[in-house]
């Protein structure tokens, strides 16, 4: 028998349940079995997951994403991640200074924003690392 049939028996077996419940044991549960909490191993799978999901859906509706410069890159993902994809695209403006490369008119627009407000340190480390690197890059702009 193979990894695969064992996990499709599991599943079978177990179920899914995307939300937590209580197994017959009364233990926090999600998934196909899995008791939580879970440990720092399982949560970096499941942020790799997730991330990797984040990246194709920027991807899929940004088609110069890739073209972008990687710090740029980072922070959307991290703002995607955070807020998901479709609340990031109410950033209309900030969208527009991202096509034209004005990194500096990019971190303004995340500072104009209730985001902005709500996260806290979040949303200046984010914004200071687009002000760096507009700085750091103006000259070739």
């Amino acid at each position: 028998m193979s990894m695969h049939d064992v996990m499709e028996l599991i599943k079978q077996n177990e179920g899914f349940r995307g939300m937590p419940y209580k197994d017959t044991l009364g233990f926090p549960t999600i998934g196909y079995g899995t008791k939580l909490p879970i440990d720092e191993e399982e949560a970096e799978l499941l942020l790799k997951k997730r991330l990797n999901d984040v990246r194709r859906e920027l991807e899929s509706r940004v088609d110069f994403f890739d073209n972008l410069p990687e710090t740029i890159q980072e922070v959307l993902l991290d703002m995607a991640y955070n807020m998901g994809v479709p609340r990031l695209f109410t950033f209309k403006r900030m969208w527009e200074a991202v096509r034209d490369r004005n990194w500096g008119k990019m971190a303004d627009e995340m500072v104009d924003s209730l985001w902005y407000r709500q996260v806290g340190k979040r949303s200046e480390e984010l914004v200071t690392k687009v002000e760096k690197f507009s700085f750091e890059n103006e000259r070739y702009v």
